[in-house]
């Protein structure tokens, strides 16, 4: 909704700037999204006098103009335009000045000719023949209003109205209209309100003489007015409706379609206006449409009609769409003679399915199916007549066609201000609240609330409270702690979760978030078995198509995906992870488990198979994860499916005692193909439910050593089968407490090892917390390493 501030000041002075004034109403409820100053964009501009106008001197087509501005000299202006006559007012743009578009105006020469500004046609203004209908479109804009040279364009012309865009909820629909607004700003600033009563006298012919009303359908059309105006006289409107309601950011047509567009904007009520030679038989019948009946609307549009769409018609046809569009040849014309305003409260549900049935979105449509004042409509009728009369449009008939079928009587809501100060924290007088409820025009009788018929959004206490404490302030409501409610905090597994990301954001990588709907064929993609239970997902009831019609079970493919799309738009390297979800089915009645879990990928920037690794090393650390080892995929005792889409001698499944809680690898040369990525692909995906369950949940101080270490490395050779995983286990299990940390850090296979075998060294650090270490002890402990690694088919290298 755009409020033009002119219009605003007709019902309340604010007594406050446009700023103050934006800040006061979004506080109280009514958030104001921006303001615009008319014609902004045009800087520089005055009122200019054509004195003089002589051919130029080198140009068949353009003219040099002395200009008077106001000045004690004119200016000279050398233009191409072809419709300015000497003593004419005319726009003129001086040195310096900005129009439309962010053109700057300079002083310059045109032929040899100097020309120190320029003369302005409409469209450089932001202007239209719609605002100044005597003007022409293509030409220098010739100015027809009171004004004197060097006067400011924008006051001249009336140019300087102050737009106030409002962000309108639906629960609102009293607040579109410059009325509604008007009474949320006097009550928000504190300023008294003045709405007059529309006022005309009309002409004492009988209306019913050539038309009559009747309804079919009180349900979804409860009131109905018709009013007439005879001997139409379509003109222009006069400049300050055109401009207020450019201001709202309605197009200006003609004076009777100004007038319905203008009292829907100050009313909220929508009009519609029929000239009377289409209304056949003379009747307005408000009906539901007949099955197969069509009607072409103003749009040129031929629509089709249902039974379900109320309709407005004549003795022989539709000639409307209750609350949404008039019929082709319903529209006024230049020739109109007598004109039918039509004032009516349609059902908004009726008239919201009728809209959306047919495609079609209007301005009365918008507001018809939010609700509206059941009360309104003879108000907005007589200001109709009114306007008619003022603006000597034609001749109002005073007498009005009325079918009132309503039955509602006004709403009442139990009025506590003890409760209201309950719910609201508050401790605001009931004289206070009382004040406030009734500069809403909510009438207080007692400990009852009634109503306005505009107010279609109270309906319980608790709509009251709000009323109060949005005019209080929220901002003076006093901070309290909420009662009978335990300190917030996170949850165990929370605080696991987000020490997790927080890890993997500082070790590097990019946190990502991907849908957790996919395709069946995802599945193909990453070379999952026809077989595989990871297939078994459940289906979307109504998907927005097969790419995402089922609940993944592996959040491998998403990641792929996103590696993929990181690749084809050419990024040097990806390092991503992302923390989400896993649908796998149950039974067909229950819903499907939901674990977290932790997916990496990555590619490029040095990153290889011992990078990820690495990254999984230092993540289990701070997850404080008890010691885990490393297995093909081949030997685990839980495979996981998905691990078909790594090679098969570039991936580990992570275990942690028994429990498996997680993989990670190379994607296989296959499927890195199918996803388009050129370059050599990791990723890895961890369990973290299970590893919240395993992680220590106690940390022990370890002091630092007081004793010195002795550092002793062994060279093994084994099968090149051989596990290092397997030697290192052996290698702790016989050393015992004395063994602090063993370090691989050499393997080596080539011309001085045979054939099948290996070379692997570890360097191992032994400690004694007891006493300083002893050689003796030390030896003894590198045997008993050496007999388990011999009994594992590990020996000494030479």
């Amino acid at each position: 909704m755009n409020l033009s501030m002119k219009w605003l000041a007709d019902y309340v002075d604010c007594g406050v700037s446009v700023p103050a004034f934006c800040s006061g109403m979004t506080m109280s409820g009514s958030k104001v999204e921006t303001y615009e100053a008319g014609g902004a964009d045009v800087t520089g501009v005055v009122v200019g006098r054509l004195i003089t106008i002589t051919p130029h001197e080198n140009s068949d087509h353009l003219q040099v103009c002395q200009v008077d501005i106001g000045g004690d000299a004119p200016i000279q202006i050398v233009t191409g335009a072809q419709n300015i006559v000497e003593g004419a007012l005319v726009p003129v743009a001086m040195i310096g000045a900005t129009l439309l578009g962010g053109v700057k105006i300079k002083k310059g020469k045109l032929r040899g000719v100097e020309s120190n500004g320029m003369l302005c046609s409409l469209g450089e203004l932001g202007l239209t023949v719609h605002d100044f209908p005597y003007a022409i479109e293509d030409g220098i804009f010739l100015i027809e209003e009171d004004c004197t040279p060097g006067q400011d364009l924008h006051d001249a012309i009336g140019f300087n109205d102050t737009s106030v865009e409002f962000e309108i909820t639906s629960n609102r629909p009293d607040c579109l209209s410059v009325v509604g607004l008007a009474r949320e700003a006097a009550v928000t600033f504190g300023k008294p309100l003045t709405v007059k009563d529309p006022q005309f006298h009309g002409t004492s012919d009988d209306i019913a003489q050539s038309l009559s009303v009747s309804v079919e359908n009180a349900a979804l059309c409860p009131h109905y007015i018709a009013g007439m105006v005879k001997n139409v006289k379509i003109a222009p409107s006069p400049r300050w409706i055109r401009e207020r309601l450019r201001a709202s950011g309605v197009r200006p047509i003609n004076n009777l379609v100004d007038i319905t567009n203008y009292v829907m904007l100050e009313y909220g009520q929508p009009m519609h206006a029929f000239d009377q030679r289409y209304v056949q038989g003379g009747k307005i019948v408000v009906r539901n449409a007949a099955e197969g009946e069509m009607i072409t609307t103003l749009d040129g549009q031929e629509r089709k009609l249902s039974p379900k769409m109320l309709i407005i018609a004549d003795a022989q046809k539709p000639i409307a769409v209750a609350g949404i569009m008039g019929g082709e040849y319903s529209g006024i014309m230049d020739d109109t003679q007598t004109v039918i305003f039509e004032s009516a409260y349609f059902d908004p549900v009726q008239v919201r399915r009728t809209a959306k049935a047919l495609g079609m979105r209007t301005d009365a449509s918008a507001r018809y199916e939010k609700g509206l004042d059941p009360d309104g409509c003879l108000r907005t009728l007589r200001r109709a007549m009114e306007l008619v009369e003022q603006l000597g449009v034609g001749e109002p008939v005073a007498q009005f066609i009325e079918v009132d079928q309503r039955t509602n009587t006004p709403k009442q809501i139990p009025f506590s201000p003890d409760w209201i100060n309950g719910f609201l924290g508050t401790n605001i007088s009931r004289e206070a609240m009382v004040q406030t409820l009734e500069s809403l025009e909510i009438r207080v009788d007692g400990d009852v609330c009634t109503v306005p018929s505009f107010r279609i959004d109270l309906e319980r206490p608790a709509d009251l409270a709000e009323e109060v404490v949005r005019i209080y302030g929220y901002n003076n409501i006093p901070s309290t702690v909420i009662r009978g409610v335990a300190k917030a905090q996170l949850t165990p597994q929370q605080q696991f979760l987000r020490k997790a990301e927080q890890t993997m954001v500082g070790l590097g990588y990019y946190g990502i978030l991907t849908y957790s709907f996919t395709s069946p064929k995802c599945f193909d993609r990453i070379g999952l078995a026809a077989d595989s239970p990871l297939r078994k997902t459940v289906t979307i009831s109504n998907p927005l198509g097969e790419d995402t019609s089922i609940m993944r079970t592996t959040t491998l493919p998403s990641m792929l995906d996103v590696l993929a799309t990181n690749y084809k738009n050419r990024n040097a390297s990806a390092w991503l992870y992302e923390m989400g979800k896993e649908y796998l089915p149950t039974t067909p009645d229950t819903l499907p488990q939901e674990p977290d879990r932790l997916t990496i990928g990555a590619y490029g920037g040095d990153m290889d198979f011992f990078r990820l690794k690495g990254t999984v090393e230092a993540l289990c650390a701070k997850l404080y994860l008890p010691k885990y080892t490393y297995v093909r995929p081949a030997d685990a005792d839980h495979a996981f499916e998905e691990c078909c889409a790594l090679h098969p001698g570039r991936s580990a499944v992570i275990c942690c005692g028994d429990q498996v809680i997680g993989y990670l690898g190379e994607v296989h040369p296959t499927v890195q193909k199918t996803y388009g990525i050129g370059a050599r692909t990791y990723v890895a995906k961890l369990l973290i439910q299970e590893m919240a369950a395993l992680a220590e949940t106690e940390v022990t101080y370890e002091p630092l050593p007081k004793f010195p270490a002795i550092t002793r490395d062994l060279s093994l050779v084994c099968e090149e089968t051989l596990p290092v995983g397997t030697m290192e286990a052996a290698i702790e299990q016989a050393a015992g407490k004395l063994l602090e940390q063993v370090t691989l850090f050499d393997i080596y296979q080539g011309n001085q090892i045979a054939e099948g075998k290996k070379s692997v060294s570890f360097s191992l650090r032994l400690r004694s917390h007891e006493g300083t270490l002893t050689d003796e002890q030390a030896d003894a402990a590198m045997k008993r390493v050496l007999k388990a690694l011999d009994r594992i088919g590990a020996v000494l290298r030479d």
